[in-house]
């Protein structure tokens, strides 16, 4: 055994660890060795990584050049293993917040979460690209009540749209399924709650798209695949698609994904790719693309994904609309297609702050009879009209790690928190989070394992239908050990006690959200998906604690590259602390929202 050992990391103590600025720790970029594969390269790849004895070494090639033995497998570590990131609860003393009653149902939910509102938040669009800004939900339900417009006639255009954007040349591969009569139905109902004056709350006739991974009836759940369906029959809603159905909400379709999550540029050789509103001609970013891509084309103000390493956040930055991740466990996850139990969570991607905290209301909180009688988690709600009387937030920022980007994006990047501390006064506290590298390795052995676990009796079966970039990565996948796997969980109690010990110090850690913007779809990428891990590895950077620690995250756009792709800012805060984050969304999007820009395909839902 002495043989395949090789080289090994023997971690310090994390008491012996030195998280300040002046750190010796030593900052790991992504050593990713793999080269980007399409085609018949992509197939015959896949073909050797099958075999039963060539796939076994090359496997174990791939996870030695990739560090994957050094710093995990072949690693020696002081702390025991962390199986899931299930915090207890902490009442934080937030600021400027209104505390949330968790027996209300979500309709009253909304209502308290409406007036947290600022008045300033009700704009509207002008024509003005130079200050362009989404419709909002307020701008919905203002319009539904004056009689301006009525859900029909917005369901009408959202259904004119939808079949507009599956043909040529725009195929924007929004979504695996939709119904039209499901969306009349739904939304003849909320015009008829109007015209009694009776519409059951603001979200009563906006239109809300949900990831295919996430079970909405009358629709299928396929995880972005062609048979899942037919092994997991979609019986109910998902908890989280039943609050907002109670809120009224006109539900019109599932959204298009990265196959089982697993990739992160939302290329799906079954449906399509979810293609980038901004450039059309680019990705949309996963594995939440479908979800990403309608919210940023004006198709819905809202539409809930699910972030298992970042697949909320990447779109939404790439997209340039908001995306939020809660704590682990604060939305219930009944009803989601069990890709990754210890990382996922249901997460909201909305045209602004205001729209997420909405959405956020109404959907958080436990179910009551899962709730253990001695956990009790208390939802705050951000007074954002007190926003800008918060002057005393401290961000920590690991210099090494935010730069580690593409130029356009630290550069925007750090002009706006540049911008934040002058505007809101600031602080930024310079640290070292240790060990990032190794972290990314362990969540993805971990995302990994627990796909591959629900794959497993189908495998013999269904394997076959598969995308082929999918194949490769299930492999990969299937090849994790058990010794890897709980090596990985020590990993994760590691870092969750490094964060701990910064969140002692500062209220976030900022970042960027992506390391790069969007990049080109390949026609070679189109059939057979993409393997291009450089790529992937670049979008993750920064998005692996709010999933492998279970912490809040939330982007938000704050500019554009040269090419005028979006850019998005990063917040991870400690648990429970979404209030906190949503107020530093909010201030963020104030002072950035008059540069931003109408993506080159909008569609206009409520011009009269």
């Amino acid at each position: 055994m002495g043989l395949f050992k090789g080289k090994r990391v023997v971690y310090t103590p994390v008491k012996d660890v030195d998280l300040g600025p002046y750190s010796t720790e030593s900052y790991l970029q992504a050593n990713v060795k793999a080269p980007r594969m399409t085609g018949v390269v992509a197939k015959i790849f896949t073909h050797l990584l099958e075999c039963p004895i060539l796939g076994t070494l090359l496997l174990f090639i791939l996870k030695g050049n990739n560090l994957i033995h050094r710093l995990i497998t072949n690693a020696e570590f002081e702390e025991s293993p962390l199986f899931a990131p299930l915090h207890d609860f902490e009442d934080i003393k937030e600021k400027e917040v209104k505390f949330l009653d968790p027996s209300l149902s979500p309709p009253e939910k909304v209502k308290h979460a409406i007036d947290c509102l600022p008045m300033a938040s009700k704009a509207t669009l002008d024509g003005d690209d130079s200050s362009f800004c989404r419709w909002t939900i307020m701008d919905y339900s203002k319009a539904y009540r004056s009689g301006d417009i009525t859900p029909s006639l917005v369901a009408e255009r959202v259904i004119a749209a939808i079949d507009e954007s599956t043909k040529p040349p725009l195929r924007m591969g929004f979504f695996i399924h939709y119904d039209a009569e499901d969306i009349l139905k739904q939304a003849s109902e909320s015009t008829l709650r109007y015209e009694r004056g009776e519409p059951i709350s603001v979200l009563d006739g906006i239109p809300v798209a949900i990831k295919d991974e996430i079970d909405c009836l009358p629709y299928p759940t396929t995880g972005g695949t062609t048979w899942m369906h037919k092994k997991r029959p979609c019986k109910d809603d998902a908890c989280c698609v039943k609050r907002l159905r109670l809120c009224g909400a006109i539900l019109v379709g599932k959204t298009n994904m990265h196959e089982l999550g697993s990739g992160t540029s939302g290329i799906n050789p079954h449906y399509g790719p979810a293609r980038n509103p901004y450039c059309t001609s680019k990705i949309a970013g996963g594995s939440s693309s479908g979800s990403a891509s309608v919210v940023s084309a004006g198709l819905c103000p809202v539409a809930l994904g699910v972030d298992g390493g970042g697949s909320v956040r990447m779109p939404a930055s790439l997209c340039g609309v908001v995306g939020l991740k809660p704590t682990f466990a604060r939305i219930p996850h009944d009803g989601v297609l069990p890709l990754n139990w210890t990382v996922g969570m249901v997460g909201i991607l909305a045209g602004n702050v205001e729209d997420a905290l909405i959405v956020y209301a109404a959907i958080s909180g436990e179910i009551p009879h899962h709730q253990p009688s001695n956990v009790l988690t208390k939802i705050n709600l951000p007074l954002l009209s007190l926003t800008k009387s918060i002057s005393d937030i401290k961000l920590a920022k690991y210099g090494k790690w935010f730069d580690d980007c593409s130029d356009d994006v630290r550069i925007c990047c750090s002009k706006t928190l540049h911008k934040l501390q002058e505007h809101n006064h600031w602080k930024i506290i310079d640290v070292t989070i240790p060990e990032i590298e190794a972290m990314r390795l362990a969540h993805y052995i971990t995302i990994g394992s627990e796909c591959s676990t629900l794959l497993d009796s189908f495998r013999h079966k269904n394997f076959a239908e598969l995308g082929w970039d999918v194949r490769v990565a299930q492999s990969i996948y299937g090849a994790f050990s058990g010794l890897e796997y709980l090596k990985a969980q020590r990993m994760r109690n590691r870092q969750l006690q490094f964060h701990k010990k910064i969140f002692a110090e500062a209220d976030v850690i900022v970042s960027p959200t992506t390391g790069v913007t969007a990049y080109p779809i390949l026609d070679d990428a189109l059939k057979t998906g993409e393997l291009d891990y450089v790529n992937g590895a670049a979008l993750v950077r920064y998005s692996i604690a709010g999933n492998f620690l279970g912490l809040p995250a939330v982007t938000v756009p704050v500019g554009y590259d040269r090419l005028g792709l979006p850019i998005g800012l990063q917040f991870i805060g400690r648990p429970w602390s979404e209030a906190t984050l949503i107020h530093l969304a909010f201030a963020t999007q104030t002072i950035c929202m008059s540069d931003y820009r109408k993506p080159e395909l909008y569609y206009d839902l409520l011009r009269i």
